[in-house]
């Protein structure tokens, strides 16, 4: 009876393992799986986005694959299946904390709120909500925005930053979402709403892959500044410290750089465009620092 009783409680503990009653212990179901699992966006230019069908690319997309030379090295499998998932900015904590993906490298924010759900890596990037706009609407800053209608993506902090700022200033916004930011611009492109308030970097990135370029431009003062950081599964300290040691390596030595000239500052798919934004000063401390510390 004692060994019945001893054989279901085990069976108990590794049914719940993956869920979250107890800690993850993601290299070990790698291990097992002989697959890891990561997620890619499909529209956040330039950090994962598409270049055709089911081919994710992007500065986030080459941080998950030198992870996943890190788990073949550490776990000694230089077979490793790797399995792709697209998320969107609404489902990807969620598939994180369920166990459905490993790892996320994509345009997330680090912040105190999803640290209750999920672990964050080293931070790479950092940025802060500002307007898209039609250069024709002459619209510069957010007073200009009083009365009208503004988009912003599903699932995303800036929703929650353009709604404080709406409530704060009285400005009578009426805020509309998107599903994804290619259908939050797609809002803004044909005229059901006069801006689109994201993450400015991905704003910079949607005008490069605009059908015109030229008639849109990215406006206003940044009204917060958040990092960007890979999500992974909480509670998971082995393969946070993988993941951590692989950035760190690469901020040390010069990859992470070299990465960055890459897809900031160098002609990037599918256009040839570059984005010129240079490094910001926050990132340029945490290549020293190699903080993880989230925004509040």
């Amino acid at each position: 009876m004692k060994s019945s009783l001893l054989m279901a409680s085990m069976a108990v503990a590794v049914l719940f393992a993956g869920t979250g009653a107890q800690a993850a212990d993601t290299l070990a179901k790698i291990a097992e799986s002989g697959k890891i699992t990561l997620a890619y966006r499909e529209s956040s230019v330039p950090f994962s986005y598409l270049d055709g069908p089911g081919k994710p690319i992007g500065f986030s997309v080459e941080l998950s694959n030198a992870v996943v030379e890190a788990v073949k090295k550490k776990l000694n499998k230089p077979n490793l299946q790797v399995a792709l998932m697209p998320v969107t900015s609404q489902n990807r904590i969620p598939l994180i904390t369920n166990g459905t993906i490993d790892l996320e490298c994509g345009s997330t924010t680090n912040n105190t709120a999803r640290s209750k759900d999920v672990a964050f890596a080293i931070n790479h990037f950092y940025t802060g909500t500002r307007l898209l706009v039609k250069k024709s609407s002459k619209i510069k800053d957010y007073a200009d925005l009083a009365k009208k209608t503004v988009a912003s993506t599903t699932g995303t902090t800036n929703v929650l930053v353009m709604r404080k700022y709406n409530i704060e200033k009285n400005l009578g916004m009426n805020i509309v979402l998107g599903k994804d930011h290619a259908d939050s611009f797609l809002l803004l492109e044909s005229d059901r709403a006069v801006a689109f308030a994201m993450d400015d970097v991905l704003l910079f990135g949607l005008i490069s892959n605009a059908k015109t370029p030229s008639d849109f431009e990215v406006v206003g003062e940044s009204l917060q500044v958040e990092p960007y950081a890979c999500m992974l599964p909480k509670d998971d300290p082995a393969f946070k410290k993988v993941v951590d040691d692989t950035f760190a390596a690469m901020m040390k030595s010069g990859e992470f750089e070299k990465l960055y000239d890459k897809w900031f500052m160098q002609p990037i798919p599918p256009k040839n465009l570059p984005l010129n934004l240079p490094m910001s000063p926050q990132l340029k401390e945490n290549l020293k620092a190699l903080s993880d510390k989230p925004a509040i």
